[in-house]
């Protein structure tokens, strides 16, 4: 692994260390995290492989990201304060399902690079599983669909209470 890896994995996990404390859920906290995924996309993406069961093992990646990113999302506490601003707070469940994600993630990366070759390799050719281009894809797939489902699902839960919000009066 590369001081890189080291370091987009450790951002995307302090997201969440950072939104235990309740913060103002903005446009910009929001795009923070795609755009850190967008660095290791630009780093790391060369290609789709299309051949064997290389889509398979990208979709399935790409659905798991997704369904822990949706499910980080729906677990952040969303309240309206008094003067309208959207606050979110993330709790033990949302930061144990985004460190899940991306911890996942930095582990088999770890594993494949230290130890795990040749069991991965045995894997990959039982299961038709063509490059190495291709883990690399499904594990960019999965970050991708993590973050923007986590960071679509908090947008459209901001908004619902933007709409609903009525100022008090006082």
């Amino acid at each position: 692994m590369t001081f890189t890896d080291y370091l987009i994995d450790s951002l995307l996990v302090l997201i969440v260390v950072y939104q235990i404390k309740e913060r103002e859920l903005t446009t910009r906290s929001l795009l923070r995290p795609i755009v850190i995924c967008g660095v290791a996309v630009a780093n790391y993406f060369h290609g789709i492989p299309a051949t064997g069961n290389d889509l398979v093992l990208i979709g399935a990646l790409a659905l798991l990201g997704a369904l822990i990113g949706s499910a980080s999302g729906q677990a952040v506490r969303l309240r309206v304060a008094p003067d309208g601003r959207v606050l979110a707070r993330s709790g033990w469940l949302s930061g144990f399902l985004w460190v899940l994600g991306m911890g996942s993630r930095f582990a088999f990366i770890f594993w494949i690079t230290h130890f795990g070759a040749g069991p991965i390799a045995h894997f990959s050719a039982a299961h038709q599983i063509t490059s190495q281009e291709a883990w690399t894809v499904a594990l960019l797939a999965m970050a991708v669909f993590e973050v923007g489902s986590r960071s679509l699902s908090l947008a459209l839960r901001r908004r619902q209470l933007q709409v609903r919000w009525v100022p008090e009066l006082a």
